[in-house]
């Protein structure tokens, strides 16, 4: 008779698959609550602890951690090995059920406790699903409920088990044991580790990655290319949850998170538009719906087509002056009833995507040939920046105000990045140029005669005086940079010459 040894944590499933295995002649032998839950179903159960001649100990932390269950799996099916067995009177196990206390789940609770989480490290499954996999050559793995039926349908028609199913188990068993001994790692390097400021992270020395696929797309960024969303299990895209439209596409994705992560970084209501990766208008106000049209007027052109963010709920009002306009997505802490009833009625297949938790990300991660590149994520100028004006003139209240708001635009641009904005609002971009002075020419086009009165931010310093001329003769009056340059004299002097009030900041801020 052969045996099946359950010890689940998830019991999806579990009474129906012992009853198909019951009906097939095996013996079931199972320990502390996956015995009770088989033994409600109808089922006769062998006991761990009849099976070891030995009791559960320390609460339930020890109840397969023994010779007699790890033999009976790690037995090859040689002669040898089942004399030794039976020498010992111990039974051969030939199929292991088992899935793994549910860490995942507990340390996601944002009340969870460092206790909480320690006890639900599992520590027998997870050399149960090891041994079992070891051995596939003789024992079949299951660690998900959805395989179940399978190996069933294989027993029914073969017999046994394939080689090739139990490869394949052995394999999904691997992984899982994987995940979650990553998943402790990264717990007990957030829980356990110190946590410096932002500016004073430290990169681990290893990286440990290992994100379910939660996505399957149509494609990529091109139909012939394809693609698949991978994240935390149960976080929804951009940690929030598509209430309208079409699922995400791996394009919509991108647009959003730049969209979302530049209009988190301002405090007042705050919309931004993005297209193509790069942000075409950004602007705030005291409410919402002043401020998308203002995003809007930066540059209506490049807007169609593109995602809209906004760090505010959207409000009916709010959806209304979006009516006009053609875009793919849209991301908001939250929408109003009378919003979602506008959209559906207008823009049924505009995706709508609540993110009411943030997911506050450490590091950004970029594939290159045979690798990633990391690095802590770009939050703004580090604390021991000082801002400084460099020329005779000082920038007005209003100047300074509109010089804070153009830079914090700035960073969310592709380098080489150029804003110029008035009143809280960006009016010319010119973004992911090899040549400074060509963005400037670029977000100059943009505005055209809104030029007149605006100021202008640069994410890195200005190599020659050109770009600072180019502005200044298009109406621009103030400018806010880095600094840096082994030209900045000349580039002040130009400045001075022209009128101009210019401000080092002494932070660039890159983005390629």
């Amino acid at each position: 008779m052969p045996t099946a040894l359950l010890s689940v944590s998830d019991k999806t499933g579990l009474a129906s698959f012992g009853q198909g295995l019951a009906e097939l002649g095996w013996s079931l032998v199972a320990s502390g609550g996956t015995a009770r839950s088989l033994r409600d179903a109808g089922l006769i159960v062998v006991d761990v602890a009849e099976l070891t001649g030995a009791p559960e100990m320390l609460g339930g932390r020890v109840k397969t951690l023994h010779p007699t269950v790890h033999a009976g799996i790690l037995a090859r099916a040689t002669q040898a090995d089942m004399a030794e067995l039976a020498s010992l009177g111990i039974r051969p196990i030939d199929l292991v059920v088992c899935n793994l206390y549910p860490f995942q789940e507990t340390v996601s609770r944002s009340d969870a406790s460092l206790a909480e989480a320690v006890e639900q490290i599992d520590i027998g499954g997870m050399t149960l699903l090891r041994g079992a996999a070891k051995n596939f050559d003789r024992v079949t793995v299951v660690c998900d409920p959805n395989d179940y039926q399978e190996v069933l349908a294989d027993l029914r028609t073969r017999g046994a088990t394939s080689a090739e199913t139990r490869q394949r188990l052995a394999l999904r068993a691997f992984a899982h044991t994987r995940d979650y001994d990553t998943a402790i790692e990264r717990y007990f390097r957030q829980a356990v580790a110190p946590s410096p400021q932002p500016w004073a992270l430290h990169l681990p020395s290893t990286l440990s990655l290992s994100l379910p696929q939660s996505q399957e797309m149509r494609y990529g960024e091109n139909p012939h290319q394809v693609a698949g969303l991978y994240a935390e299990p149960g976080v929804g895209p951009l940690g929030g949850k598509l209430l309208q439209g079409k699922p995400l596409s791996y394009n919509n994705l991108l647009d959003l998170d730049a969209a979302w992560s530049a209009a988190l970084s301002f405090e007042e209501p705050t919309i931004v538009i993005v297209k193509h990766l790069s942000p075409c208008g950004i602007a705030s106000a005291e409410r919402l719906a002043a401020a998308f049209p203002a995003a809007l007027t930066s540059d209506p052109v490049s807007a169609f087509g593109g995602v809209i963010a906004a760090n505010r709920p959207v409000d009916c009002a709010t959806a209304k002056e979006m009516h006009e306009l053609f875009v793919e997505a849209i991301a908001a802490p939250s929408f109003g009833d009378e919003a979602l009833e506008c959209f559906a009625q207008r823009k049924p297949n505009c995706r709508l995507v609540a993110i009411s938790f943030p997911v506050e990300e450490k590091w950004s991660l970029r594939s290159v040939a045979g690798g990633l590149l990391v690095q802590s994520i770009d939050r703004g100028d580090p604390p021991e920046v000082e801002w400084r004006v460099v020329t005779q003139r000082q920038p007005a209240d209003d100047e300074l105000a509109t010089l804070r708001f153009a830079w914090q635009a700035c960073r969310h641009i592709k380098s080489n990045a150029i804003v110029l904005a008035r009143n809280a609002a960006t009016v010319g971009i010119g973004g992911g140029l090899p040549s400074r002075l060509d963005a400037v020419k670029l977000a100059v086009t943009k505005a055209g005669e809104r030029t007149r009165g605006a100021v202008m931010a640069s994410d890195a310093f200005f190599p020659f005086p050109d770009a600072v001329e180019v502005a200044a003769e298009a109406g621009v009056t103030a400018v806010i940079q880095p600094g840096g340059s082994v030209r900045d004299e000349a580039v002040i002097a130009a400045a001075e010459r022209l009128g101009l009030a210019m401000v080092f900041t002494g932070a660039r801020h890159f983005r390629h």
